[in-house]
């Protein structure tokens, strides 16, 4: 993870860099501030890992004679199947119609987004999967 932290501790000062000559050529305030928050979410993400970094054991991408083969393994846990996500996207999908359409679609929208996410966040306590 410390090749990771170092990416984007240098990304964001080229981003800063970036921000700075942007501003200051185009004098365009939209643009400006955009690149200064690109600037900040990419010293944010580059400090975690970086402090993450240190906490945990070095991985195969720290060490230069590592091969491919040495990261080989279990990633983690991924649900085999799950209709949360499909419920997530309609209600979604019907709140950002309701920005185009009316905002009266966003009644019908929050139900289903709120539903979605009490379904996918209790899915292990319940049902066929609960002792997964």
């Amino acid at each position: 993870m410390k090749i990771q932290g170092k990416m984007f501790l240098w990304l964001s000062f080229f981003i800063l860099v970036v921000a700075i000559l942007y501003g200051v050529w185009s004098k365009e305030p939209v643009g400006t501030t955009a690149l200064f928050m690109a600037f900040g979410l990419s010293i944010m993400v580059g400090y975690y890992l970086a402090f993450t970094a240190k906490r945990v054991d070095a991985m195969a991408q720290d060490d230069l004679e590592a091969d491919v083969a040495d990261e080989a393994g279990e990633l983690g846990f991924f649900a085999p199947h799950s209709w949360q996500p499909l419920l997530l996207a309609t209600g979604g999908a019907l709140a950002f119609l309701g920005v185009a359409v009316g905002w009266w679609l966003i009644y019908f929208s929050a139900p289903l987004i709120l539903i979605g996410i009490f379904g996918w966040v209790f899915e292990y306590y319940r049902g066929e999967n609960q002792n997964q």
